[in-house]
């Protein structure tokens, strides 16, 4: 009889835990690895709450989460800064377009050492790899001239969509190199150098603030401007899920998450507030 009762109540017990499951909403949402679906599995449970089920999907490089978002394949997406976005959109219909909803966290690029260790090593025919996307080449040349290795023309900025075409080489005859995004830690026997993303320079055991020769600084315009959001379709943008979600990803503890992870060493930087003019209106 005992044995009869026990099984009963853990069949009420489960039946409970799948009736409430059942009654969760579902969001899809596609993520670059890391730290994008690590952030998004760590407030599932907070969204659970809010009466959501997040269901977080890995999808690998840049290039198809926007256009399958588009489509209604997913909810949301989590992986791009505004940059990368703009350049999304300017390729679309109106039905297609995209809006930046939650600013979370800014990756610093950096310039990580290949087969010179140190900026000065550079010689005539080295060759630096960038991301090859229009945004964050972009992006990578502008680090480039920054650090001294390039020069590109005058009054050149993030809007103006540079590619190797526009570098003004220095004194060296330096091969820029346009590679997938992903691709780029794989590249650093290769070349002298690569410049490249937080979010796949550290699965690649490459932290930021220890193995960068030259990094972006998180305290200038680059941290406002390179923010990483998450992006809906327009006209979901007051959702309930998404007002959901940013309640828990704009939490303190989310915020004590990424400045005491081991595994991010500064390259995962909290920035809720992110480039709020450019959040409001898309091109």
């Amino acid at each position: 009889m005992k044995k009869l009762i026990a099984l009963a109540l853990a069949l009420v017990l489960s039946l409970g835990v799948v009736s409430a499951l059942a009654e969760l909403t579902p969001v899809r949402i596609a993520a670059s690895a890391n730290p994008h679906e690590i952030l998004l599995n760590f407030v599932k449970d907070d969204l659970a709450q809010e009466g959501f089920d997040l269901q977080v999907t890995w999808v690998d490089g840049y290039v198809l989460q926007n256009p399958a978002t588009s489509a209604g394949e997913y909810d949301a997406n989590f992986f791009q800064h505004r940059p990368y976005l703009n350049a999304y959109n300017a390729t679309v219909g109106a039905d297609d377009q995209l809006v930046a909803v939650i600013p979370v966290h800014y990756e610093p690029f950096g310039i990580y050492p290949g087969t010179k260790k140190a900026l000065s090593e550079i010689a005539d025919g080295d060759s630096i790899a960038v991301p090859n996307d229009p945004s964050n080449e972009t992006r990578a040349l502008l680090l480039l001239q920054e650090a001294g290795l390039i020069t590109l023309p005058e009054g050149a900025n993030v809007d103006s969509g540079l590619t190797k075409l526009d570098v003004t080489l220095k004194d060296k005859k330096i091969d820029i190199v346009e590679v997938d995004a992903e691709r780029l830690p794989a590249t650093l026997a290769d070349v002298a150098f690569a410049v490249i993303n937080g979010n796949y320079a550290i699965p690649a055991g490459l932290f930021p603030t220890r193995d960068a020769i030259y990094l972006e600084s998180s305290e200038g315009e680059a941290a406002r401007l390179y923010t990483n959001y998450v992006v809906v379709k327009a006209g979901n943008e007051d959702a309930p899920f998404v007002k959901a979600l940013e309640k828990a990803l704009h939490s303190e503890k989310v915020k004590q998450f990424l400045l005491e992870n081991e595994d991010f060493k500064g390259g995962v930087v909290p920035n809720f507030e992110g480039d709020k003019e450019a959040a409001v209106v898309n091109p």
